[in-house]
């Protein structure tokens, strides 16, 4: 006589802490009619499938057909102007201490008026004001005559890309200057500032309106010819004579012409606007 075998042999016992499926658990409820239930094996195969169909990596993935994507907004740089801590700016020396002179610097032509607007705005904007106490672009007054012979006074640049500064050079007044758009450097040896000299301060400003003009300085007048121009007589007495500029006087807007009459060459004055290129 054979005995069973032990239910609950060692060999057929569970690990420890799992609880073996009861036997309803086991087999499932076969219902009549219906088709058997898959096996194990087919319903891992199917969730691998699944899960590798549905990986955004093999669908290639855009979220920008997702209707719910929301893109970012991307940050734009704005142009900061610099502005050193106040840490930095040297507040030992006192504003009476403090050593001025006129300095020149080159800036782009005909841009000399917007430059040194542009300086100004850098300088309070920076909180340098007391290194700064004027900027100046030399100009004098110049008398001009229309084609019809209507005079007036216009202000001409004595040099253009160039304008004048009175400033105390330290570190951050020099920074300031140099970092402001269209100026090139300080006039001197290797862009290092150097101090103009104070007859030629003195000129430029008096000429410029800074400084009152001296007794007897006349307004100039533009003449646009020089000393040796061949020159052709437009109206007046000695109208369509030829002859080369001699003189030139700015002061009252003449020009002395010699002119070949009765084949001599005669002196003539005439007004600068009765005369014209050849």
């Amino acid at each position: 006589m054979t005995s069973e075998p032990d239910s609950m042999s060692p060999q057929s016992q569970p690990p420890e802490g799992i609880v073996p499926p009861t036997p309803a658990e086991a087999a499932p409820v076969a219902v009549p009619g219906a088709p058997p239930p898959p096996s194990h094996e087919a319903v891992e195969a199917a969730h691998e499938m699944t899960q590798h169909e549905m990986s955004p990596a093999d669908m290639h993935y855009d979220p920008a057909d997702d209707p719910s994507f929301v893109p970012e907004e991307e940050e734009v740089e704005v142009d900061v102007p610099f502005a050193p801590p106040l840490e930095l700016i040297d507040e030992t020396v006192a504003d009476e201490d403090l050593k001025f002179d006129w300095y020149i610097l080159k800036v782009q032509v005909n841009r000399e008026d917007s430059i040194k607007d542009a300086l100004w705005r850098r300088v309070k904007m920076n909180g340098l004001e007391r290194y700064f106490k004027e900027i100046v672009v030399p100009t004098e007054d110049v008398v001009e005559f229309t084609k019809t012979g209507k005079r007036r006074v216009v202000k001409r640049k004595l040099y253009p890309g160039y304008i004048l500064v009175n400033m105390a050079v330290s570190d951050e007044s020099w920074f300031v200057v140099r970092e402001t758009s269209g100026i090139g450097d300080f006039t001197g040896s290797a862009g290092k500032p150097t101090p103009m000299e104070p007859r030629d301060v003195e000129r430029i400003l008096r000429s410029s309106k800074v400084l009152p003009e001296e007794e007897g300085a006349g307004v100039k007048t533009a003449i646009p010819f020089k000393t040796g121009d061949r020159v052709r007589v437009k109206e007046g007495y000695f109208q369509n004579f030829e002859g080369d500029v001699h003189a030139i006087d700015e002061t009252h807007g003449r020009v002395t012409v010699m002119i070949n009459i009765f084949g001599r060459a005669t002196p003539v004055e005439i007004e600068h606007w009765q005369i014209e290129a050849v």
